[in-house]
């Protein structure tokens, strides 16, 4: 980083962006983190799930060993659809423990908790403000293509699992999916996002099905429109980072890795924020084909040629980077229940327009 005086950074929310960012960018600059939270009621939204071989680079760059946080090793996941079950081999998909990663990411840092930053002005004297929120609290609010999926989350007890592994339900309407992310020793993160809103709806059937002690509930809407639509990244002093500026996978709602390269991008670029930008946009474009192929799908309405097009992209990048995202797209296993198959099936068919 070609930098030749320290900067005085403040560094806004201390989730996955935040936390690395505090850890990096301590090191040369004088850097401090603010939380609206205080420590001891600091929540990680999200299932904890990510790629070990991908999230191992990051923590290595802030002197940590990852393999210390993982909580389950992923063997399948399994993927109910439409009266379809799908067992998929996972190949480095992992459950870990973000609170302690983060949380030894930030150690010996400055970080203020408690602290509710809400506009700039509030942090006169720092040359740059990094808004890594994932709300978008100090940058202009997006104009055009927002989309915030609302999410919920329980983490659970079980004395006896529903699922040994990995479970993912699409739900009706293919507006989002269940998720239920084993964490050992019995325990669970289950929840659901839905673009339709049935995900709190979704989450208590599951629990009519399975059972279990519910222990914590956390939720908050996530952004899926991609960096170009996020523009401007930064405002006066404030800079955008992570899910702040877009950098979540629409197709998984999966933004732990994503967000971490664009932290790094910031940290590699703190010098040159416009050249920062312009990495952003190309290093995230196909996140916009993700976000094309999406569109219809939660609309109910898909053009034939257009989609097939999108589709091919799609499968073509899934298959490029199944070590990326911990699964094989290759079934081991697939059941089929007659009747709901060809409720899906009509139903999917209805929505394709020539």
């Amino acid at each position: 980083m070609a930098q030749t005086e320290a900067l005085k950074i403040a560094v806004v929310g201390m989730g996955v962006a935040g936390s690395y960012l505090i850890n990096q960018l301590s090191r040369t600059h004088d850097a401090t983190g603010f939380e609206r939270y205080p420590k001891e009621r600091f929540e990680c939204v999200c299932a904890w799930g990510t790629s070990k071989d991908y999230i191992r680079r990051f923590a290595e760059d802030c002197d940590i060993d990852f393999d210390d946080h993982i909580l389950h090793e992923g063997r399948s996941i399994l993927t109910s659809v439409g009266g379809m079950e799908i067992e998929s081999r996972t190949c480095g998909l992992v459950s870990f423990d973000k609170h302690s990663l983060l949380e030894e990411m930030r150690h010996g840092r400055d970080v203020r908790y408690g602290t509710w930053v809400r506009n700039e002005e509030e942090l006169k004297g720092y040359d740059l403000v990094i808004d890594a929120t994932g709300l978008r609290v100090l940058l202009p609010k997006i104009q055009s293509h927002e989309l915030r999926i609302p999410c919920v989350q329980y983490r659970v007890k079980y004395d006896r699992p529903p699922f040994r592994d990995f479970y993912i339900e699409i739900l009706e309407g293919m507006g989002g999916y269940l998720w239920y992310f084993p964490l050992g020793d019995g325990w669970a993160h289950v929840g659901a996002g839905d673009l339709n809103h049935g995900h709190i709806r979704a989450v208590e059937a599951f629990f009519e099905r399975h059972g279990g002690e519910r222990e914590k509930i956390v939720g908050r809407p996530i952004r899926l429109c991609p960096p170009r639509f996020c523009q401007p990244f930064r405002s006066g002093r404030v800079v955008g980072v992570g899910e702040s500026i877009g950098t979540v996978f629409p197709l998984l709602g999966e933004g732990i890795i994503p967000t971490l390269e664009c932290s790094e991008l910031l940290v590699k670029n703190i010098d040159d924020l416009d050249r920062y930008r312009r990495k952003v946009l190309r290093k995230y474009s196909f996140y916009e084909t993700a976000y094309d192929f999406l569109m219809p799908v939660f609309r109910r309405r898909m053009g034939l040629l257009e989609q097939a097009g999108l589709s091919q992209a799609v499968l073509s990048h899934m298959m490029e980077n199944q070590a990326r995202y911990g699964v094989e797209l290759q079934p081991t296993s697939v059941t089929i229940e007659p009747n709901a198959f060809l409720q899906q099936a009509i139903s999917f068919a209805q929505m394709i327009t020539l």
